[in-house]
């Protein structure tokens, strides 16, 4: 078979395969090419020497059976037979669940995640969407200081198993989407330097060194990550990809990468036949992200909507250390901006970024499944110090099923993080299994510094290192069988059979959302189409009125009794109902 690697600076490369090593001659069509036959089959190791240096894996790798530092191995992508016809899912009308892999489950495998799949089919999900899988040292971790952009994460089961995973995800009817991460790669196991300028001083992150998307050399770099990106979608039939921290991107020229990224995307799409989907982490609140192309956007599909989280979590804890100190000051006015608007920085000044931040966005053109709402995330539970979910956050299960409540009729795509469904009593905290000890304690020593700054004594920061930590974040599968678990569990399916029935809960047009509310009262009420949805996140009895056309009750927290001939709801404190217009 032919190998073949981009080294545009090295003098002399040199295969090693099976043992065997094979010069590389340089390929005339292709600048900075390499390539080289050489006999092999799946699972064959081999791996590239620049300039006579040590041997080092493909970066292009599809499998590093032994890690990072190891020889990648040869993937025959044709040899596993797919049982389950796919002609995909959309976005639209679609509901996230956010899942790590290594903590879904005990195992901490794809095939064991893919044994409590019926569970989010059950829920009443669309799509999974799995946390990093590219190979990182160690065996734990969350997945976001990978290597290998094109390889499964070997503890995890490798590709096969990630083929498992889609299989049966798909037999359920549910699609997959895949968090990707182009902005930086980890400090332990990076070899991408060794062969080219993947890496600019051009530009800084806060990882260091930019990815090269605009200095010389950067032709190869964007095409190795959308040739990445359009892998994963490709060979392992994927529905869509997360881009982590689009804004870290950083790209001058006049064709941005995630402008090429978008049109590589729906071009593969076409070629399939079946949707596909890019869903951007951005900090911008810039709605060129997610403008279609020909109308001078980006062309991304959705991105995730911090804001409104910030709103909400603002309005149910009442925390306002941090970002969420923007919000606090008027949680549910807040509330009422992001579920009309989308954004609530829309061109308005942060207190926390002491600058205005953000663009408004046109609600007659940008649909509302666009952006995603949720109540948690990863990164909004694992980045506190001791992996606090809202669960516990606050003793009050009623306050809980508001916020889910909201999430789930608000006029965006929603997202759920893994065990919020039913109020998961077990933490999510930051853990990693760097082999490295020098690198190991500086990760120590850097989560500790972090969170002394905001007076946390040092004792209480859970070690990252410490495998008690991921211990402590893997799910708690008994939880769900009982009390107040299963009630919650029970209102999450619910809603979501109710989002499913009902088509005013999926429509996109954000600007037919009605909302009142009452910041002293703590209530707040919208109406989508025929829909009315309020939550109480007060301790005492709210009279909301309704108005004088009938309205039935679909759903209910607390017993509530639906409006008389006055129009007036007595929603119960820490309570939530659906209604609907007769």
């Amino acid at each position: 078979m032919q190998f073949e690697v981009w080294a545009p600076q090295a003098g002399r490369v040199t295969l090693q395969c099976d043992g065997a090593t094979h010069a590389m001659e340089r390929d005339p069509r292709r600048e900075g090419w390499w390539t080289a036959e050489a006999e092999a089959d799946d699972g064959s190791r081999y791996g590239f020497a620049v300039d006579d240096g040590p041997v080092r894996p493909d970066p292009r790798s599809r499998r590093q059976p032994d890690g990072p530092h190891g020889l990648s191995a040869v993937v025959d992508q044709g040899r596993y037979t797919w049982r389950t016809p796919w002609e995909g899912r959309p976005l639209p009308g679609a509901v996230l669940y956010e899942l790590h892999v290594g903590t879904y489950t005990r195992e901490g495998t794809l095939d064991a995640a893919a044994g409590r799949l019926e569970h989010l089919a059950e829920l009443g999900v669309s799509h999974v969407e799995l946390m990093p899988l590219c190979p990182f040292p160690g065996r734990h971790g969350w997945g976001y200081e990978g290597v290998s952009l094109w390889a499964v994460h070997e503890p995890y089961g490798g590709p096969e198993a990630l083929k498992r995973f889609v299989d049966r995800a798909h037999e359920l009817g549910l699609g997959v989407v895949l968090d990707v991460v182009h902005n930086h790669l980890g400090p332990d196991g990076n070899y991408l330097p060794v062969f080219g300028p993947y890496f600019t001083d051009t530009h800084h992150t806060p990882w260091g060194q930019a990815v090269n998307l605009d200095a010389p050399g950067s032709d190869e770099v964007r095409a190795f990550l959308l040739d990445s990106a359009l892998a994963w979608l490709r060979d392992y039939r994927l529905d869509g990809l997360r881009l982590d921290a689009v804004h870290t991107l950083v790209d001058t020229r006049a064709y941005h990468f995630l402008e090429e990224l978008s049109a590589g995307v729906d071009d593969l799409a076409a070629e399939l036949g079946r949707p596909l989907f890019l869903i951007a982490e951005s900090d911008l609140n810039d709605p060129r992200m997610i403008t279609p192309r020909e109308e001078h956007g980006l062309g991304l599909h959705a991105q995730w909507s911090d804001d409104f989280h910030h709103a909400l979590h603002a309005a149910v804890t009442g925390e306002s250390q941090g970002y969420y100190g923007d919000f606090a000051r008027a949680p549910f006015a807040a509330l009422a901006k992001t579920l009309t608007g989308g954004f609530f920085h829309d061109g308005t000044y942060s207190t926390y970024r002491g600058r205005r931040h953000g663009r408004p966005l046109d609600r007659a053109r940008v649909a509302g499944h666009r952006l995603l709402g949720y109540t948690q995330t990863h990164d909004q539970i694992g980045n506190r110090a001791q992996g606090d979910r809202l669960a516990a956050l606050t003793d009050s299960p009623g306050l809980l099923a508001c916020a889910a409540t909201l999430a789930l009729t608000a006029p965006f795509t929603p997202m759920l993080f893994m065990g919020e469904e039913w109020a998961a009593g077990t933490p999510w905290q930051f853990f990693t299994d760097h082999t490295d000890p020098q690198l190991a304690e500086a990760v120590r020593r850097g989560r500790r510094r972090e969170f002394a700054a905001y007076g946390w004594p040092e004792d209480e920061v859970p070690d990252p290192q410490d495998p008690a930590t991921r211990e402590r974040s893997c799910l708690d599968w008994s939880e769900p069988g009982r009390e107040p678990h299963a009630r919650v569990l029970a209102w999450y399916r619910q809603l979501l059979a109710l989002r499913r029935e009902l088509p005013d809960l999926t429509d996109p047009d954000l600007s037919d959302t009605k909302v009142a509310y009452d910041e002293e009262a703590r209530w707040l009420a919208f109406r989508r189409g025929d829909i009315c949805v309020a939550v109480n996140l007060g301790k005492e009895s709210a009279p909301l009125q309704l108005g004088t056309r009938p309205v039935r009750v679909l759903a209910a927290w607390e017993p509530v009794e639906a409006p008389g001939e006055d129009g007036v709801l007595h929603l119960p404190g820490e309570s939530c109902v659906v209604l609907t217009q007769d």
